[in-house]
C-alpha cells in the first residue's frame, strides 16, 4: 500500500517507475500521483507547488455554468489557464527479489522549483561512474520539460536543472559514453508541423545537449502509427554477432489511443542508426488492470533489467498501478525487422 504524503491528499496512482540495482537490492523510483480528497461535486480542486511559499498548496473553485471547465477530470481550466487535478512526486520502493517491494512511507523526491509546480513524473535512472543520474519530467504552467538530478544513495539528491526545455519528454540517457560523449534519446513534441518522434542528442557534461538527430518516427499502418517515445534506459546486448543497444520504447495507435511497448536495436557506435525494430508489440494492454484505470489501454515503461535472456520490464498500467513482465531477449530480437 502506498500512503499519501499528507492527510488532505489521497493516492490516485503509483506507476511508471525507473529501476536500478543498488547495494544488492532492486530500487524502483515510482511516480506517485496524489489528488485532494473530493469534498463536493460543486467544488473543483488542484494541488500545486507554490515556489514563493515553498510548499504544496491546493486551489479551489466553485463549479457553475459560468466555469471553470471541468469536463476533463484531469484538468481545471479557468479563464484560459489550465491546472491539473493531481500532482506527482517520486518515491523509493525496495526489493531483494525484484518482485515483492516495500514502498517508503514518505516522498523521496518532490517538486521544488517553479518548473515543477504541477509535479514530477516518469523518472529514468542511469548509472554512470558510481553516480545515479535521474532524469524526470518537470511539469508546470510553463510546459513539459526534462529535469536532471543525481544521487549516490537514493536519500540525498543534487538537482542540476532543466536539460531539455518544453515541450520535451521521454528522455533516456545511455549508461556509458560512446566515442567520448554522453548520448540520450529524447522526444520533442512539435505543434503545427511534424509529429512526435524519437530523437538523439549528445553532451560532454550531461547538462548541455546538442547534435540533435532524428532516430525513429511513427509508422503508418503499424501498431505505432500515431506517435512514439522513449521508454527504458538502453542496455547493451549481443545480437546478430555484434553488440548493439536495445531500447524499449512505447508506440501509440487508435482513437481512443492504445499504448504498447516495442524495441529498437541501435548501432553500438552510432545509436542514431536503427538496425532493428519490433514488427509487433512486445507488450500490449491485455489484462484488466492495463485496459481499465485512470487512463485505460496503456502500458508504459521507464525501466527494465536485463539478466542473460531475461528482460524484466517494470511498467505503468493504465496510468494507475505498477506491474512487471518477464520477456525473453531472444524472442524480442527474433521479432525485429
Amino acid at each position: 500500500m502506498v500512503l499519501p504524503s499528507r492527510p488532505d491528499l489521497e493516492v490516485v496512482g503509483a506507476f511508471n517507475p525507473g529501476v536500478i540495482r543498488h547495494n544488492g537490492e532492486v530500487i524502483l523510483l515510482v511516480r506517485v500521483s496524489e489528488a485532494p480528497h473530493k469534498v463536493s461535486s460543486s467544488i473543483a480542486a488542484a494541488p500545486y507547488y507554490n515556489a514563493d511559499s515553498r510548499r504544496l498548496e491546493i486551489k479551489h473553485w466553485h463549479v457553475s455554468e459560468k466555469g471553470p471547465d471541468v469536463s476533463d477530470s484531469r484538468l481545471v481550466v479557468d479563464q484560459g489557464r489550465t491546472w491539473l487535478t493531481s500532482i506527482s512526486h517520486l518515491r523509493v520502493a525496495r526489493s531483494t527479489d525484484g518482485i515483492h517491494f516495500e514502498v517508503d512511507g514518505l516522498p523521496t523526491f518532490v517538486p521544488e522549483s517553479v518548473y515543477e509546480s504541477f509535479g514530477i513524473e516518469d523518472p529514468r535512472i542511469t548509472l554512470l561512474d558510481g553516480t545515479y543520474w535521474i532524469n524526470y519530467t518537470a511539469v508546470s504552467e510553463h510546459g513539459i520539460a526534462t529535469g536532471l538530478a543525481s544521487t549516490k544513495d537514493f536519500k540525498a539528491f543534487e538537482r542540476h536543472g532543466i536539460i531539455f526545455p518544453p515541450p520535451n519528454r521521454d528522455v533516456t540517457i545511455f549508461p556509458q559514453k560512446i566515442g567520448g560523449r554522453y548520448f540520450a534519446l529524447h522526444r520533442p513534441m512539435p505543434e503545427g508541423l511534424g509529429h512526435p518522434a524519437i530523437w538523439i542528442a549528445t553532451s560532454s557534461d550531461l547538462l548541455s545537449w546538442g547534435d540533435h538527430r532524428i532516430v525513429a518516427s511513427a509508422r503508418p499502418g503499424s501498431w505505432d502509427d500515431v506517435k512514439i517515445g522513449g521508454g527504458a534506459v538502453p542496455v547493451k546486448v549481443h545480437a546478430n554477432r555484434q553488440d548493439a543497444w536495445l531500447a524499449i520504447y512505447h508506440g501509440v495507435t487508435g482513437s481512443p489511443p492504445t499504448y504498447s511497448l516495442g524495441a529498437l536495436l541501435l548501432d553500438q557506435y552510432d545509436p542514431s542508426k536503427v538496425i532493428g525494430r519490433s514488427r509487433e508489440p512486445i507488450l500490449r494492454p491485455e489484462a484488466p488492470y492495463e485496459r481499465e484505470g485512470f487512463f485505460g489501454s496503456v502500458v508504459f515503461a521507464c525501466g527494465a533489467l536485463v539478466d542473460g535472456d531475461l528482460v524484466r520490464i517494470y511498467y505503468g498500467a493504465a496510468d494507475d498501478v505498477t506491474a512487471v513482465a518477464d520477456l525473453s531477449l531472444a524472442d524480442i530480437l527474433a521479432g525485429l525487422a
